[in-house]
């Protein structure tokens, strides 16, 4: 699902990542831990095709079988909307939208019809238990159910790989508790793939994986 070789990331003369190789399977929850600064985000932004990694000959990163590092940047786009969901720590929900209309927007960005997608957008919050907020404004939810409208918004594509960036820092221990099941249980409904950075070390333990970033190498 997920082959990255040899990769390197310089922000002027830091040199954040030094050589990752990663490989992921579908299906597989990986989570990515270490101290901060040990290029945890760095690594996943790459992943996630949010950033480039410094330019070598012997560099690689592929995804569900397609050379990330060839695209254009047209193509790349395409290929993040339509095959990559995203989870940040805060939700970064567009306040003047209604829960319906923010999980709708990576759809319409892919040109898919207004009347499928606000079906397909009604089955995934009701299906994250959201049924009586769908007209709502994120400034009337809750920490947890803004957190499960992000979550909804970075499934209505049907991607392929989530990526989530400390997706429950924000959050209580009961609805990080909560929000942390869901991923196993879409996991196990949906088959995707979840790669999460996080300090959480119940959240770590628990996946498939936990991969030990130290100065930019993963460790372990």
């Amino acid at each position: 699902m997920i082959q990255a070789k040899n990769l390197h990331k310089y922000y002027d003369q830091l040199h954040v990542l030094k050589g990752v190789d990663l490989h992921i399977q579908k299906g597989e929850i990986v989570s990515i831990v270490g101290a901060s600064g040990a290029g945890k985000t760095t690594l996943l932004q790459i992943l996630g095709t949010l950033d480039s990694p410094n330019k070598d000959s012997e560099i690689e990163l592929r995804i569900n079988n397609e050379n990330i590092l060839s695209m254009n940047d047209k193509n790349l786009s395409k290929f993040r909307n339509l095959n990559l969901g995203f989870i940040f720590q805060f939700h970064q929900l567009l306040p003047e939208f209604t829960a319906l209309e923010n999980v709708c927007i990576p759809a319409f960005i892919a040109n898919k019809s207004k009347k499928e997608t606000e079906e397909e957008a009604i089955k995934l919050l009701t299906y994250l238990g959201l049924s009586h907020r769908i007209n709502h404004k994120p400034n009337e939810l809750s920490g947890g159910e803004q957190q499960r409208v992000a979550v909804a918004r970075a499934l209505i594509n049907k991607p392929a790989v989530i990526f989530a960036d400390e997706p429950s820092g924000n959050l209580d221990t009961a609805s990080a508790e909560n929000l942390h099941q869901l991923f196993f249980k879409l996991r196990d409904e949906f088959g995707q793939t979840f790669v999460i950075v996080t300090h959480n070390e119940e959240l770590a333990n628990m996946a498939d994986r936990k991969l030990v970033m130290v100065d930019g190498q993963i460790s372990s």
